[in-house]
Parts: C-alpha cells; sequence; structure tokens
C-alpha cells in the first residue's frame, strides 16, 4: 500500500468541499451517477471503435445503502481505471479524462458517434466528502489482466493506493456517510426515499438503468425511466407521454395548448421539447413567479429555471434543453453567458414565435386561447426584444372598432380606406371607455377603424414600434386630427379666436393650448396630449411607480358645431367680463376630463359649479 498527497489544488478543493461549494448536497449523488453514465459509454465506445472484447449487453448501475454500517455504494460495470489513472485522475483536479477523449473524437471527425459524455470538470468526484468522511474507490479497467486498483482517503490532504486482487472490471464507490446533522441540512442518504428523490430529479433520464440493490434478496428495483421524450422521434412519443411529461415539469394539471420539438445539429448539438400551455397561471404577473426552461446536459439535470434560454415575455413556455456541450461553472449549477446559450435563446425564440404563427391558419381556436391567456405577456417582448418587433406583431391581435372579434394588424391593413396612410388606435381602461370616447366621433362618423388598445403595456409599446407593412402606428388622441377632405365644411377658426384666447388665459395652468378640433362631432370638447407627449395614462403609471415628473400639460380641442361652444362663443362676444365665464370655462375643461376617464384634480370644486350652474336653469 502507498500514501500519497493529494495536488495542492486539489487539497484546496477538498476544503471548498466540505464547506459546501454547492448549494444542494444532492449533488454528489448526481455526480457518481454521471461519472458511471460516463464510464458506461466509454467501454462501449471502445468496444465499437477499438475492438475491445468486452461484454456489453448489460452496462448498468448499482446503488446499495446499508443503514447499519451507514454506507452508500453506488457501482458500474463500465470501462474501470488502472492504477496510474487513478492517481492522475482523482489525485489531480480537473483532469476527469472526458475533455482529453472528446478533443480525440473531434480530431477523428467521429462526431455522429459520440456517446453521451458528461463530467468534464473532473470535480465532480470531490463531492463526495461534502457528505461522507471517508471514501473508497475499488476500480478495474477491462481489457487488463490480473488485479484492480483500491484507492481510499479522508479528503484530509493524502490518499492511500493498493492493488485490489478480486476486483470487477468496472468502478465501486463506496462512502462512509457521516452521522446525520439537522444543522448542516445533511439528509440521511441511506433512506430509500431519498435515493429515489435525487434519481427522479437529477438522473431520470440516464440511458443506462440505475438499479437499487437492496442488502436482502430481493430483486433490484430500476429508479430512472430512461424515457427522454425529447431525445426520441415524435413518431414514436403518444399525446398521453407528452401530457403526462408536461404535467411533471409544469404542475399544470390540465393538457397542453401546443408541444414543440426541436433538435439541433452540427456544431453545436442540443435537443428541446417545448410545451405552450393552455392556460396562463395565477402568478404569470408576478416578479417573484418561477420561470424559466429546465436544462440538462447529456441527459444529466442542471438547473430547473433556466431564464437565460427564453425572454421573460414567453416566460409561460414550459420545457427542457438538453445540450451537448454548455460553459457551466465549477458545480454544474450556474449558468455561464455565452454565444451558445444566446444562440438557443435565439433559435428557441423563433421556434415558439413561428408555431404560434402557425396555429393562426391552421387553429384558429387554439390561437385565440392563447393570445386571450398569454397576449399581454407576448406584447412585453415589443419592449424588450426591438430585432423581434415584426414577428411578434405578425401573431399579436387586437380589439378593434370593426367588429367584436380581434384582428391581426395585416387583417387591419387590407381593410383600411384609399388613401389612409396609418393604422389609428386609442388607449384606454376599457373597450367601452374607449369607444365612448369623444376622440372616437370623427372616425366612426367617416367610417374609420381603429384599434382599442386596453392593456397597461399597451401605453409603451405603441410609441416603441414605429410601423408595421410601411403604416404608421398614429393615436387619435394625440397630435392635430384633419379627417376632412372638404375645406368648405372646415369652420374659420380666426371666428372663434378671441373665445380661444380667453380660454387659455383661464385654463393656462390646465392647457398648453386651446383649438377648433375636426375630430368631434358630438361632444362639445376634448383633450388632446401633443404629438411628442406621454399620455395622461403613462404619466399615472410613472407616478404609481414612484417617479413623480412635472405634469403634461394638454391641448383642450373646440367643437365649433356643439350649442354650448356655439353659446359660449356668443357670449364672450357680448361681454368677456361675464363672472360666468370663467367657470364655464372649468366646467368645460372638466366635463372633457371625465369623458376620457380621468381624473379630477378637485371634484368637489367643479361639483360646487355644476350645482350651481345647474341651479340657474332651473
Amino acid at each position: 500500500m502507498e500514501t500519497l498527497e493529494f495536488q495542492a489544488e486539489a487539497r484546496q478543493l477538498l476544503q471548498l468541499m466540505v464547506h459546501s461549494i454547492y448549494s444542494n448536497k444532492d449533488i454528489f449523488l448526481r455526480e457518481l451517477i454521471s461519472n458511471a453514465s460516463d464510464a458506461l459509454d466509454k467501454l462501449r465506445l471502445a468496444k465499437l471503435q477499438d475492438g475491445l472484447e468486452a461484454d456489453t449487453s448489460d452496462l448498468h448501475i448499482e446503488i446499495e445503502t446499508d443503514a447499519e454500517a451507514r454506507t452508500l455504494t453506488v457501482r458500474d460495470n463500465g470501462i474501470g481505471m488502472t492504477r496510474d489513472e487513478v492517481v492522475a485522475l482523482i489525485g489531480t483536479i480537473a483532469k476527469s479524462g472526458t475533455a482529453e477523449l472528446l478533443g480525440k473524437l473531434k480530431e477523428a471527425k467521429e462526431a455522429k458517434e459520440n456517446p453521451e459524455l458528461i463530467g468534464q470538470f473532473g470535480v465532480g468526484f470531490y463531492s463526495t466528502f461534502m457528505v461522507a468522511d471517508k471514501v473508497i474507490l475499488v476500480t478495474r479497467k477491462a481489457g487488463t489482466e490480473g488485479h484492480g486498483t483500491r484507492w481510499e482517503s479522508a479528503g484530509e490532504g493524502t490518499y492511500t493506493i493498493d492493488d485490489e486482487p478480486d476486483a470487477p472490471v468496472g468502478t465501486t464507490i463506496t462512502l462512509h456517510l457521516r452521522p446525520k446533522d439537522e444543522d448542516d441540512a445533511l439528509y440521511d442518504y441511506v433512506d430509500e426515499w431519498k435515493i429515489k428523490e435525487i434519481v427522479k430529479r437529477y438522473s431520470d433520464f440516464i440511458a443506462f438503468p440505475i438499479r437499487r440493490v437492496s442488502s436482502g434478496d430481493g430483486e433490484p428495483e430500476v429508479l430512472n425511466s430512461q424515457k427522454a421524450l425529447w431525445a426520441r422521434p415524435r413518431s414514436e412519443v403518444t399525446d398521453e407521454e407528452y401530457h403526462q411529461f408536461y404535467r411533471h415539469i409544469s404542475h399544470d394539471w390540465t393538457d397542453p395548448l401546443e408541444i414543440i420539438n426541436m433538435k439541433a445539429e452540427g456544431t453545436f448539438e442540443y435537443e428541446a421539447l417545448l410545451f405552450i400551455p393552455s392556460r396562463a397561471p395565477h402568478d404569470l404577473f408576478q416578479r417573484d413567479a418561477r420561470r424559466g426552461l429546465q436544462l440538462y446536459v447529456k441527459r444529466v439535470f442542471i438547473m430547473d429555471d433556466s431564464k437565460e434560454l427564453i425572454p421573460d415575455y414567453l416566460r409561460f413556455v414550459k420545457g427542457v434543453v438538453d445540450a451537448a456541450d454548455l460553459s457551466l461553472n465549477i458545480s454544474r449549477e450556474i449558468l455561464q453567458q455565452d454565444r451558445h446559450i444566446q444562440m438557443i435563446r435565439r433559435r428557441l425564440v423563433k421556434k415558439v414565435l413561428s408555431t404560434i404563427k402557425d396555429l393562426m391558419s391552421s387553429s384558429p381556436e387554439k390561437y385565440a386561447t392563447f393570445w386571450r391567456e398569454f397576449g399581454r405577456a407576448v406584447k412585453e417582448g415589443l419592449l424588450a426584444e426591438p430585432d423581434n418587433h415584426k414577428p411578434i406583431l405578425e401573431i399579436a391581435s387586437f380589439a378593434t372598432t370593426h367588429g367584436s372579434e380581434p384582428t391581426t394588424l395585416a387583417a387591419y391593413v387590407e381593410r383600411m380606406k384609399e388613401g389612409q396612410e396609418e393604422i389609428y388606435f386609442l388607449t384606454g381602461e376599457s373597450r367601452s371607455q374607449v369607444e365612448n370616447s369623444p376622440h372616437m366621433e370623427a372616425f366612426q362618423a367617416e367610417g374609420y377603424e381603429v384599434l382599442i388598445l386596453t392593456d397597461p403595456v399597451d401605453e409603451i409599446w405603441v410609441d416603441a414600434v414605429p410601423e408595421f407593412e410601411g403604416k404608421k402606428l398614429r393615436s387619435i388622441a394625440r397630435g392635430t386630427v384633419d379627417l376632412k377632405k372638404d375645406e368648405e365644411e372646415k369652420e374659420p377658426e380666426g371666428d372663434f379666436a378671441p373665445l380661444l384666447g380667453f380660454l387659455k388665459e383661464k385654463l393656462d395652468e390646465r392647457v398648453k393650448e386651446v383649438r377648433l378640433s375636426h375630430r368631434l362631432t358630438t361632444s362639445a370638447a376634448c383633450l388632446v396630449s401633443d404629438a411628442d407627449d406621454i399620455t395622461p395614462a403613462l404619466e399615472k403609471m410613472y407616478r404609481a411607480m414612484g417617479q413623480e415628473g412635472p405634469r403634461v400639460k394638454r391641448i383642450l380641442e373646440l367643437n365649433p358645431n356643439h350649442p354650448l361652444v356655439a353659446g359660449l362663443r356668443a357670449a364672450h362676444e357680448r361681454g368677456a367680463e361675464d363672472p360666468a365665464l370663467p367657470d364655464t370655462a372649468e366646467l368645460l375643461y372638466g366635463t372633457a376630463l371625465l369623458a376620457e376617464g380621468g381624473d379630477l384634480d378637485d371634484p368637489a370644486r367643479f361639483a360646487k359649479l355644476l350645482a350651481d350652474r345647474l341651479a340657474r336653469t332651473v
């Protein structure tokens, strides 16, 4: 027997492991199973490429526990190791052999026959010292004659190595578990339920059977399903299998609305199985809601909610991404931002958006359900991803004055009146409020279709999206509107100039301008934002978020054909000093504000002025 010291870096890593480089101690079993899976793949590859004489008819992984001795054993009948490999691979950090093997395979251009190799950091084995105070490894290399090798360490800087005459081909790792420590949240890893839970969570889709061996004479129990649905052709998987898997990963007991399979081959390989739910979760718009996709690397579970793989506006999408190789940190727990991640993200987004677009024509009912449940979230993408404006707008639907059913922008453009160059819209808190807005009057009278936008996000994205198919999006409550083609129909503003000036003077603290309107047909007045000003609704949203800014003055427009405005004009001509005129100006402004659903600064004063005016008419 020989006693050796760990390499300096390995000693430091052992100390880190004892103090938990991993956020979850269960990881140690995932790492041991992953290493065993590597060994089985390497044996199969050696037989295929090098003609190694080996029995590969029953490649498997075994887990055995002994509660009395407090030991946990993981064994495989894979490639095994020689004595020199044990010293090199375990005594030295970050030399698992997998990275070197992958390099050789790439040089040999054998990519199509690459087995599913994992563990490219060579540190997974050291995680055993988080839960064990002694580790024993017995191994024998396939194809070698004679003895195997026994390696033993308490993780304190040294290890012993010796020959093991009766070692079978493969590797057996026995952990002498520490006493159960409640303060350290160390589960009792000899408990059957705990072993099953870890295997189900992290290693359920490993391609080889993981068997739990009973200390009695019972038959070994296979703990993993080995069914990675994303790796199987869709024709070989039933809808019920997909639905069961969806329920498992989403905790949603309804069937998914749509299933999306993806497979990328070439320089960077990955597979994905995504689901679009049929209903929105209750926490879709809560900041602390869980979101993201499950990430696997070579069928080994890495993380549950990988937000890097899917943008926030598609947070309702559930599913799995299984990559051939990713830049993970030392514990496999944190995904680093690299070009592979960005590439997967872009392709997933493109596939999801194109699938939704296909639903619009192939299954309108499914699409209608999708947009009703998730449209509000999808529109957030118009702010988050400018590069995807076009595909998002192509799948969006909006309420419209054309009818009770939502319309796409493409359908709106097809129905545009001759000579119309802009897509008209109006935002508000509800459909009824928008439909009854004074801003709608001229557009309804002239037969122009207007989009009705009532989601809070609509107030913001309309300013971020300049156009659709060359047609500019235009709010009918901002800037000037002139739908009348006949100049003779227009009232000369000069006749109203004195009244407009008077109203501007009396309402100076509230409005920036008073002018005649070409958008009103039945209402006396309305308030309009300047083309570059933020809307009152957006101003209110900012204040609700604590971003108090200066109040934006708006423009008061008057309907010159309304009896009230005509009466005001006549009264002003009779005597601008009439004491009732200032109160009338304030009432006119207040009614315009209320008509669009706004809030009065002083409701009590407005009510008093209105009551006084009504009293004079009785």
